[in-house]
């Protein structure tokens, strides 16, 4: 006993039973999170409209509570409402339920159908929920769930709170609750049953209110009449007498050219399967008493067809399986390919023989001897063509992943000019594309704009088509390979031989659309300046033929001005094709006025512009006169010349100048490079300015090219005479002026003269070239605009044959979402498939609908208000979750879903053929057993609210709602008791 003795001993020892405990806590944090929600006091407001907790806006606020370690969520779910002006005079009512007391018996919100469970079980339009906030926890012993029982009784009497509060036990997909709600001398208990098995005397609804008599039980020997409602749910499956309307694309039809080549234009639409799996009719009686119907496991008066309210809700099929989404969802996936066109079709297709590529060399050489060569021999054409030949014979007809009539069909869909390419020469092709274009100012057409993709008319939109069907009815990436490929070489025929390629807009890339489009308008652009240099060449040659000429131009002039028929074969000559980039080669025979005009220009060299010696220079290149405009020093009419056009730009050529030219710094020697780099097209129009205008002075040129930098004004000479005197601007006065030194610079050369601005040979090839080393994956990147482009434009065309409002709005969104994402070089996968989800969405809603007309026969009624009726009913039933049906089961939709049931039940009823024939009896016997069959099946979920107001515990106490919901289905059985007593003395 030392520690006794020992004073000190006993201060340690001492235990202070004043700290709060972690039960306290726990009740202590529920406290104040009512007080923070301000859940405090007397709740108030009006009584509830019919219809309110499906049409209302449902929120939650959130909050985390623990005990001790172990975490919860609690959760305030309310109906969000307008304040009322009676507030303040309901609140002066001594003797008032609490409002949820008084949302128990409240009849116009009974089975809604989208709200919270404890909502459709209980009625109520406000509660608190407290649960584990771990998923897989979860409170299972009886000791801890009447402990937070016991914790929220004292938060609410503590708190004067008198919204219900839950507490949810045991596992949570069995959704079981338990709460209180209290009130001013008044205590509601929630209380719950949930079984697997349902016992007998539970299916029906006298069984149901002898449990809930025994359980309120009232002393009162009459006891007051328990109101019923009831709901008995019928579900149809079986659509077996309704083919699903959506046929599957003809895939023959298309290989053979049945159906024709614009099949490939378009992309399918629907779904595969029936996107509407059931149909559940709910039967209603709302306002009955135990006394008016009979119902028990005996006999039953509840008829289906004599319910006085029905509704309708559809299950739709989880994601039922849509082409056009396939489509989509396919050709997305070819994004994420890694592997090269040559991968795909095999590296043997483009490996060639040792013999043959000895005789292409030995071709080559033969460039050196000096016997005449035949030029058409040696065009990359006929390379590439043999290169054909030795992929086939590499991999033979039957292993192309296109066969040829698919291939060819394709071709001439992208192509329409190919098939009157013999027939009509080397002048009938044009740039413009087959079919009518809608009108431009068509918001649809303009899309492509948006979407940066393409024209719907155009080469590139086509193209992508049919790519889409090929990867997903023709071979999947391999056809696409081959496609790809068979696409490229056309593109350098195309180019070789002059011929424009059809469905692009005429004029420079468009930088509105992708890149692969402005990348074929860029080819394009350069074949019609070689096929525009070639003509000019080939008549210049013809011209000047009779006259004959010396040396080598003679020379030229003979071999191309003999045979023209053989150049227009072989396309550009070899001289031609591999022409410098010094001069534009228009026609050999200049050469000699090159020579003079060098001469002349080089007597000229050392003269000033302000020097008014005679110049005996040829005036070359002129367009026409510039108005009235005469040059300042001869006097002479100004004249507008001839220039080259401005080198046409795509976006990464556009964008690797900038990088270029940001590069060269800030210094003065890089700002100098960079005006001089800027400046060439400014020098080219200087000499051909020079050319069409001899003797003419800076001054002239500024008049003409930047007349703001010409300033001129009213002056009086030496005589008195008012007279017009001009003079450069401030910025061309500048010293080393950029304009200057171009003038000082730039020689009297025409346009056709000088080196070209544009070389069409160079960016031709780097444009094939370009096109050449496209992988599957970069491909399908370049055209998923388009592709899209196309999906957005068939789902509003199947959309305005069903004009379903919702549908309009995702559209709209769908465009708006796009034009933001696909704007940009590189979007997201997560993005891009997001607007992919969206459109399958909308095509599953516009199948949903065709699969509902189908059903409810909308085409076919003739009666126009009934057609309106159900036309209504079908898209209230694509946008609401439940639909209540007119007349119920009398009214015209009600009468085609009784049809819909009847005839199911009899498909269920007739039994296969051999055991018919086995069967014995007579006719008369078959038929009774037929006619036995009901007109619906035996319900699939039975739904009753029993409602009485009765005094609890003692005759002379309160009368208190008492509720008690039960349902009842397949493998679910659940009552949901609402018990309410009067604590006054209690």
């Amino acid at each position: 006993m030392a520690a006794d003795s020992d004073p000190e001993s006993e201060v340690f020892e001492i235990t202070d039973f004043t700290t709060a405990s972690e039960w306290e806590r726990f009740i202590s944090k529920i406290e104040e999170v009512l007080n923070d929600w301000k859940l405090i006091g007397i709740s108030s407001g009006k009584p509830l409209e019919k219809g309110v907790y499906t049409t209302g806006a449902w929120e939650e606020k959130l909050d985390e509570i623990s005990f001790a370690d172990f975490r919860f969520s609690i959760t305030h779910h309310y109906l969000v409402q307008e304040p009322s002006d009676k507030d303040g005079k309901e609140e002066l009512v001594e003797d008032a339920l609490p409002l949820p007391m008084q949302d128990l018996l409240c009849m116009n919100n009974d089975f809604p159908p989208r709200a919270h469970c404890l909502v459709r079980w209980y009625g109520l339009r406000e509660f608190v929920v407290i649960a584990p906030a771990a998923h897989n926890d979860a409170v299972l012993s009886e000791s801890k769930c009447n402990l937070l029982l016991s914790s929220i009784s004292i938060a609410l009497g503590n708190t004067g709170c008198q919204v219900p509060l839950f507490v949810q036990i045991h596992h949570k997909w069995r959704r079981m609750y338990v709460g209180e709600c209290q009130g001013p001398g008044v205590r509601t208990d929630f209380e719950m049953v949930h079984l697997r098995k349902v016992p007998n005397q539970y299916t029906h609804l006298s069984g149901l209110l002898d449990i809930f008599k025994s359980k309120i039980g009232c002393p009162l020997t009459p006891l007051p009449p328990v109101s019923v409602a009831i709901r008995l749910t019928y579900v149809l499956q079986d659509w077996q007498q309704y083919f699903w309307p959506q046929q599957p694309p003809d895939i023959d039809a298309l290989v053979g050219g049945e159906v024709g080549g614009l099949e490939f234009g378009k992309l399918p639409f629907g779904a595969c399967e029936d996107p509407i799996s059931e149909l559940h009719l709910a039967t209603t009686w709302p306002h009955l008493t135990e006394g008016i119907i009979v119902d028990n496991d005996v006999y039953s008066d509840l008829d289906p067809i004599q319910a006085p309210q029905w509704s309708v809700r559809v299950r739709k099929a989880d994601n039922p399986q849509c082409l056009l989404g396939d489509f989509l969802t396919e050709f997305f996936k070819l994004c994420r390919r890694k592997e090269s066109t040559d991968e795909i079709l095999g590296r043997s297709a483009f490996e060639e023989e040792g013999k043959e590529v000895a005789d292409i060399t030995h071709a080559l050489s033969k460039l050196t001897e000096p016997a005449p060569v035949p030029i058409h021999k040696l065009s990359v054409t006929n390379m590439v063509h043999s290169a054909k030949k030795k992929i086939r014979k590499h991999r033979g007809v039957d292993e192309s992943p296109l066969n040829n009539e698919v291939l060819n069909t394709i071709l001439l869909f992208l192509f329409p000019d190919a098939a009157d390419k013999l027939a009509d020469g080397f002048e009938s092709r044009t740039s413009t594309s087959a079919g009518n274009n809608p009108p431009p100012e068509n918001e649809d057409y303009n899309l492509f704009s948006q979407f940066k993709s393409a024209p719907s008319d155009s080469l590139t939109y086509k193209l992508a088509l049919c790519l889409c069907m090929i990867n997903f009815y023709h071979g999947g990436v391999k056809g696409v390979a081959h496609l790809w490929q068979e696409f490229v070489l056309e593109m350098r025929y195309r180019w070789e031989n002059n011929y424009l390629i059809p469905g692009l807009a005429n004029g420079p890339p468009d930088l509105r659309c992708c890149l692969l489009h402005q990348k074929l308008q860029m080819l394009n652009c350069c074949i019609e300046r070689k096929k525009a240099r070639d003509e000019g060449k080939r008549a210049s040659v013809s011209d000047r033929s009779p006259g004959g000429t010396s040396g080598d131009a003679g020379k030229g002039a003979d071999r191309s001005g003999d045979n023209p028929d053989k150049e227009k074969e072989a396309g550009k000559s070899w001289e031609s094709w591999s022409d410098s980039e010094e001069e534009f080669f228009e026609c050999l025979s200049d050469t000699e006025d090159l020579k003079g005009n060098g001469q002349e220009n080089g007597k000229r060299g050392g003269a000033k512009e302000g020097n008014k010696e005679p110049v005996n220079l040829k005036p070359e290149g002129r367009l026409h006169p510039h108005g009235k405009l005469m040059l300042l020093h001869p006097g002479e009419p100004l004249y507008i010349p001839i220039t080259q056009e401005p080198a046409p730009m795509t976006e990464d050529l556009l964008e690797e100048q900038s990088e270029v030219l940001a590069k060269l710094g800030t210094s003065a020697e890089g700002a100098h490079l960079r005006a001089r780099m800027q400046s060439a097209c400014l020098l080219s129009d200087m000499e051909s300015f020079k050319a069409a205008n001899p003797g003419c002075c800076l001054e002239d040129f500024v008049r003409w090219y930047s007349p703001r930098d010409y300033i001129e004004e009213e002056v009086v000479d030496e005589k008195g005479n008012r007279v017009i005197k001009g003079e450069l601007s401030a910025r061309m006065k500048i010293p080393s002026n950029m304009w200057v030194e171009a003038w000082e610079t730039a020689k009297p050369v025409p346009a056709r003269r000088q080196k070209r601005l544009f070389d069409d040979t160079r960016e031709a090839e780097k444009v094939l070239h370009y096109l050449a080393v496209q992988k599957p994956a970069d491909l399908a990147r370049h055209l998923l605009p388009c592709i899209i482009h196309a999906a957005v434009l068939k789902v509003k065309e199947e959309e305005a044959l069903e004009d379903i409002s919702s549908v309009k709005k995702i559209i709209k969104q769908i465009i708006s979402h796009s034009s933001k994402v696909l704007r940009f070089p590189n979007p997201e996968d997560k993005k891009l498939e997001e607007i992919i989800a969206q459109i399958m969405s909308v095509e599953a809603i516009i199948a949903r609908a065709r699969s509902l007309k189908a059903k409810f026969g909308v085409e076919k009624c003739e009666n126009e208000e009934e057609k309106e009726d159900l036309q209504r009913f079908v898209n209230c039933l694509l946008e609401q979750p439940e639909v209540s049906v007119i007349g119920a089961g009398r009214g015209p939709a009600g009468s085609i879903i009784h049809k819909l049931f009847v005839n199911a039940q009899r498909v269920s009823a007739v039994p296969p053929l051999d055991e018919e024939l086995r069967r014995s009896g007579s006719s008369e016997e078959r038929r009774l057993n037929t006619g036995a069959v009901s007109d619906f099946p035996p319900p699939t979920g039975r739904e009753v609210i029993l409602r009485t107001t009765v005094p609890r515990p003692a005759p002379y106490s309160k009368p208190l709602p008492q509720r008690m919901y039960s349902v009842l289905t397949k493998e679910d059985f659940r009552l949901a008791g609402a018990f309410s007593a009067d604590t006054t003395f209690f």
